[in-house]
């Protein structure tokens, strides 16, 4: 399998985009400090939860780039979980766009893959996607 290298033609940042659900979150990496950004706040102002934390900051410690490289992360749609599933994917492809070497190991845990489930499309002549009318006999 062949690795997908995305870098900004000015800066030569690299780049990822992640999907979960219905959040989308592109993420750009550079070599730096640790300093983490998402939508011009704090990375623990953003994400409260120690989980949501935790979710994105398993990849990085996962390739060991965790104070090596600056991260600045735009995120919409979704709730705080989906946004942090979607965060995580799009980091694992920065990571693999900064140094193709990481690739395998990413791919290997997962990081690389596509959590597809979303919310079904109510149906017409339903309540919602499958919940029916009730039945009166009289």
């Amino acid at each position: 399998m062949v690795a997908v290298v995305k870098k900004d033609k000015v800066s030569g940042d690299s780049l990822g985009t992640g999907r979960r659900k219905s959040s989308v979150a592109r993420v750009r990496v550079k070599n730096g400090a640790g300093k983490i950004t998402v939508n011009d706040r704090a990375f623990e102002e953003y994400f409260v939860n120690e989980s949501e934390r935790r979710l994105v900051m398993e990849t990085l410690d996962h390739v060991g780039h965790r104070d090596k490289v600056d991260i600045f992360i735009r995120v919409s749609g979704g709730g705080t979980i989906s946004q942090a599933g979607a965060v995580r994917m799009g980091l694992a492809r920065a990571l693999v766009s900064l140094n193709e070497e990481n690739f395998a190991a990413l791919r290997a845990d997962g990081f690389l893959t596509r959590d597809s489930r979303m919310k079904e499309r109510k149906k017409y002549g339903l309540r919602g996607a499958r919940r029916g009318v009730q039945f009166s006999k009289r």
